[in-house]
């Protein structure tokens, strides 16, 4: 493995909006609007090395999410090589990276698969699409998440709307269920937490600039999460008070593992999008 594995490739849009995706775990580290606004949230001490995860931006999370199984924490697909498919009109405004079964997956997960990760930039949006083909003679259970960490200017200021009504595993309380009861969700301390059929669209709302609007397709699950200032501080590859600036919003496939049928796919998509008017 090289530096160039690590070396984000660059995606541009007609009007100025730019995207950044490295090839080591098929990472999007950048995204920004053709404001020139960055929208993603990476960690200026995150390590770019071998085998360890980068702090931000968009981490796939395969095929197993946090540490529900007896695999690693969020698999391995986010610290795995992919192979560059392609990137439209060097530089374009699309891109494409492949992910296969090998001998250090088969070891651990013993299934034969194939991944494909598309991302699509536009002026003001963001799609992302993760499709998982099983190639093996026997069906497989997976979770999967695109873990991603949004920018924000201060999560005191924040608050998210669109998840009134739903259920959720508290992880920051062992595990505990809840009801949704709040139209606008705050963050105070520790919050981690999945809600569940959640396919509505998710608003991140900043007082005086545009929300950020999430949509999914395929997947069933969204994920909140921010570390908080205590666990934020014993994180060693997130920057002091870097949980201020951050809020993770995951599209996610969780409550119901995803069975796979040999030779069939599933697909899940996120779409994120500036909202056409600020709060």
């Amino acid at each position: 493995m090289s530096k160039d594995d690590f070396q984000a490739i660059s995606l541009h849009s007609a009007a100025g909006a730019t995207a950044g995706v490295c090839a080591y775990g098929a990472h999007l580290t950048s995204w920004r609007t053709a404001d020139g606004i960055e929208r993603l949230f990476t960690s200026s001490t995150s390590e770019f090395r071998p085998g360890v995860a980068i702090r931000g931006g968009v981490p796939i999370i395969f095929p197993q999410f946090a540490d529900l199984g007896s695999l690693p924490k969020h698999g391995f697909a986010r610290t795995a090589q992919w192979q560059r498919v392609s990137v439209a009109n060097e530089p374009g405004d699309t891109a494409a990276f492949r992910l296969r079964d090998n001998e250090a997956t088969r070891a651990i997960w013993p299934h034969a698969f194939v991944v494909d990760y598309a991302i699509a930039l536009s002026d003001e949006s963001l799609r992302l699409t993760l499709s998982i083909r099983n190639t093996g003679v026997d069906a497989c259970a997976f979770t999967a998440a695109l873990h991603t960490y949004l920018r924000v200017q201060d999560i005191d200021q924040v608050t998210i709307n669109g998840l009134q009504g739903l259920r959720y595993s508290d992880s920051a309380a062992g595990g505990a269920m809840v009801d949704e009861t709040a139209a606008e969700v705050r963050i105070n301390g520790e919050v981690d937490r999945i809600y569940f059929s959640a396919q509505q669209p998710i608003s991140v709302n900043q007082a005086g600039q545009r929300a950020i609007v999430c949509r999914v397709e395929g997947f069933a699950d969204a994920v909140i999460w921010n570390p908080g200032a205590t666990k934020g501080a014993a994180l060693t590859d997130l920057e002091a008070d870097g949980y201020r600036r951050m809020l993770c919003i995951e599209a996610a496939a969780i409550g119901k593992p995803v069975v796979l049928q040999p030779g069939a796919t599933w697909r899940g998509t996120q779409v994120l999008t500036l909202a056409p008017t600020t709060v």
